[in-house]
């Protein structure tokens, strides 16, 4: 297997998995603004969360509507330009023939939801809250933490399509 120099990645079109300092950098700051963003945008506001799943409000629904959108509007112009990855891969997005959800979604989406619902956050917002001094959000990253590891200990019992 070929080994490029300038692109450790091997020719065979594995991704290289070097996530050194300088690589991981633009992510930072990007969680930054994000984070920024979600904060003056209210997105993780316990008030706005609560009004979505009481249906007293459309700003989560707006917000959550223009991800869709601007995600769907993304992987048709990746599809259609065949753009390419900052470090000049393909951005290749599988054609997958539709399945009915099984059990597992309706099972994971149920625990998602619950979670969300009675901790008022999404696992994404969880940084920025503990960050804007919301100090009871470490019990729901914590509780996060405790999932994710349950179901790597559960994952090979666990149903998977």
């Amino acid at each position: 297997m070929a080994v490029d120099t300038k692109n450790p990645a091997p020719a065979t079109g594995g991704s290289s998995m070097a996530t050194g300092p300088e690589r991981l950098w633009p992510y930072l700051l990007l969680g930054i603004v994000l984070g920024i963003v979600f904060t003056r945008s209210e997105v993780v506001s316990w008030f706005r969360i609560q009004e979505m799943f009481r249906f007293q409000a459309l700003h989560m629904y707006g917000i959550i509507g223009s991800a869709v959108g601007v995600g769907a509007v993304s992987v048709w112009l990746i599809k259609k330009l065949g753009l390419r990855s900052l470090t000049d891969r393909p951005m290749e997005i599988p054609e997958d023939r539709f399945q009915a959800p099984g059990t597992q979604y309706w099972a994971g989406g149920t625990a998602f939801g619950l979670g969300w619902g009675l901790m008022g956050a999404c696992p994404g917002p969880i940084y920025v809250l503990i960050g804007n001094g919301v100090t009871v959000m470490i019990v729901a990253f914590l509780s996060a933490l405790a999932g994710v590891w349950t179901y790597g200990a559960l994952r090979h019992r666990l149903p998977h399509s």
